[in-house]
């Protein structure tokens, strides 16, 4: 929740990275009223924070000359925001970034205010993030720092790497334009000059790693987000429709953080969608609640799961049947 104060310390960062702007501009950036604005500096003038105005076309409000604000002046909001974003940065990257964020957490610790001290410590005890990471990030760790180093300094790399379904694995030289989080894995996305396209890798199946002398430059005309919408990443995402049954309704509404939308028919059954990376993933959800759900689309994983559940079957078929 943002706060007089915040939008106080806020407002003094304005000033002092872009002076002369007028009451209206400020409003804009803060997302108050003009009203609230001059009221705002009325407020900074009485905490004795020098804030001038100049008249004319090109004026505006700005702080005395030579006037910098205090570093590391936070909020208790802001401080658990550092706190909790560095405590997922190790999380996410793990030995890349761990040490850095321990490090960044030390200096907090011997700079913050009691009181921000005290938010940030209850929030680290008491907001806790969990499952998230369903792979080990240790897994990459053996190529993550080679390949962080070729992104930095714009160098390609050479790769020994099985793909999916690859029993054999390729050589490959790459231009790695950046580092992804996706699905608990962690992949680089890049110019693979063997299948002269962008591809992406997923780390923890790279075998071998060589960082080459040879240089290359990311397009200009590279947009990631255009990327990703024209080809969602690291391929076709799989949009999955379960139908719940009435007797068994409860289990989707008691599951409702799986789905992407969640729609209660009319004679109570309930009929859910979610997005998975690959069938493989959907159907172990699927199999999950296989007593329970019916696979409405795609048709591909309604097969897949008919073929699962009959090797199950025969799997733990009773003695005497097998006999």
């Amino acid at each position: 929740m943002v706060n007089t104060a915040t939008r106080l310390i806020t407002l003094v960062m304005l000033l002092q990275r872009r002076p002369n702007q007028n009451a209206t501009q400020l409003a804009q950036e803060l997302q108050v009223s003009v009203r609230t604005v001059q009221r705002y500096i009325n407020m900074l003038d009485e905490m004795g924070i020098p804030v001038y105005a100049e008249r004319g076309p090109h004026g505006g409000y700005a702080l005395v000359r030579g006037y910098k604000m205090p570093p590391l002046v936070f909020t208790p909001e802001e401080a658990v925001a550092i706190y909790l974003g560095a405590s997922l940065i190790e999380k996410i990257w793990g030995p890349l970034y761990g040490e850095s964020a321990r490090g960044a957490l030390a200096k907090l610790d011997n700079v913050l205010p009691n009181e921000q001290r005290r938010e940030a410590l209850w929030a680290r005890r008491s907001l806790l993030v969990s499952g998230l990471h369903q792979i080990d990030p240790l897994l990459s760790a053996p190529h993550l720092e080679t390949m962080h180093t070729a992104l930095r300094e714009g160098r390609r790399v050479r790769l020994l790497y099985r793909g999916q379904h690859q029993p054999e694995p390729l050589q490959r030289e790459v231009d790695p334009y950046l580092l992804i989080h996706h699905w608990g894995w962690q992949y680089c996305l890049g110019y693979c000059h063997l299948r002269q396209a962008i591809r992406a890798f997923r780390l923890d199946r790279v075998q071998e790693l060589t960082l080459l002398d040879q240089p290359f430059e990311i397009p200009a005309d590279f947009d990631l987000h255009a990327y990703l919408a024209d080809q969602p990443f690291p391929g076709s995402e799989i949009q999955v429709r379960l139908a719940f049954t009435p007797d068994v309704a409860l289990v989707a509404l008691d599951n409702q953080a799986y789905w992407d939308t969640l729609e209660t028919q009319p004679d109570g059954s309930i009929i859910v969608t979610f997005t998975t990376p690959d069938l493989e993933r959907a159907a172990r959800i699927v199999l999950a609640h296989v007593a329970m759900a019916e696979v409405l689309a795609p048709t591909e994983l309604r097969n897949l799961v008919y073929e699962r559940a009959k090797a199950i079957a025969a799997r733990y078929a009773p003695a005497e049947d097998l006999a």
